[in-house]
């Protein structure tokens, strides 16, 4: 297979033909841990589709929680929809050439979920602290058009700054190794094959990192501890039990997601010495489980759905 040669600013940039994706050199049981995100992919999208269409289907549902909920359950089914079925093909069918296209193709697709996952949280985080902590003015503050804005707002700003980040890996030239350290086209992977200079691609990346991760996560953590100093104050006991129990579900699942991507991304950019097995069995672990847990503590959980979901299972047994 033959490189492909473009001329840039005079320059001779070299693109491969694609990339060798490796991982899990040392990890024995890696059929079996394919074998489980294959559980998960499964699990994510049954119950994400589930959500989708109890939300779609009732009007009294289309509501600025709901919106919310919705989008996040779009992004978790995206993202591991763009991360589990390439990883099976990978490691499970040992097929792990990907074209340098799709190799760019699948790099934007996995860091736009990712910014768009963070965001997503961070927008729930502010529905509930509205509503907890604002109850009387929601109709002010947190309107269906409001949260349109909101949600539309982080989409176009994701996918515009995520296909710049993408773009400019075409200016890099790819003449020595090609095999990828990482379970898809990882971006710092990627970037550090080069032969040629990745300042660019190394200060996007880490510029990207604090945004799409700092700014949603502190916006997640004030929007608790809000709720947490609104829940303490509280004069009902079981009505505290009950908020607190909902904030500890929701912090969980942002820890979930949130601690190892911070270390492994952040230790990977400026430290480089994380063993690749682990930073790559954190990385997946951060990226599939959350879509896969999220709508049944987000949503299925919750008096509304359980209730049409019951109500949607009684309609389907009764049908002829």
């Amino acid at each position: 297979m033959s490189s492909l040669r473009t001329v840039v600013n005079d320059s001779v940039i070299i693109h491969p033909p694609g990339f060798y994706i490796v991982a899990f050199e040392t990890f024995p049981f890696i059929s079996v841990y394919i074998v489980f995100l294959a559980f998960v992919y499964v699990v994510t999208l049954v119950f994400n589709i589930l959500l989708i269409s109890i939300i779609a289907r009732d009007h009294c549902l289309h509501t600025p929680k709901f919106l919310a909920v919705v989008n996040l359950a779009v992004i978790d089914v995206t993202l591991n929809t763009c991360v589990i079925p390439s990883m099976i093909k990978i490691f499970l069918f040992k097929d792990n050439f990907v074209s340098f296209n799709l190799c760019l193709l699948h790099m934007y697709v996995y860091y736009t979920g990712i910014s768009l996952e963070s965001f997503a949280l961070a927008i729930l985080a502010y529905d509930r602290f509205i509503a907890i902590c604002f109850p009387l003015r929601q109709n002010l503050f947190n309107t269906l058009p409001i949260m349109l804005c909101i949600v539309g707002a982080t989409w176009v700003y994701n996918l515009s700054k995520v296909a710049y980040s993408t773009a400019i890996m075409t200016r890099l030239s790819f003449c020595n190794s090609v095999t990828v350290f990482s379970y898809f086209c990882d971006y710092a992977p990627v970037f550090r094959l080069a032969c040629n200079d990745y300042t660019l691609q190394w200060s996007i990346a880490s510029t990207d990192s604090m945004v799409i991760l700092m700014f949603p996560f502190t916006c997640v953590i004030l929007s608790y501890l809000s709720i947490l100093v609104t829940v303490f104050r509280m004069k009902s006991v079981s009505n505290r039990m009950k908020a607190l129990a909902t904030c500890i579900e929701h912090l969980v699942l942002v820890a979930v997601f949130y601690i190892p991507i911070f270390s492994i991304f952040l230790i990977g950019l400026y430290v480089r010495s994380i063993d690749p097995d682990q930073r790559v069995l954190s990385l997946s672990l951060a990226t599939c489980i959350p879509p896969c847990i999220n709508p049944i503590v987000y949503s299925l959980k919750t008096k509304e759905i359980r209730t049409r979901a019951l109500a949607l299972v009684h309609r389907i047994k009764i049908s002829p």
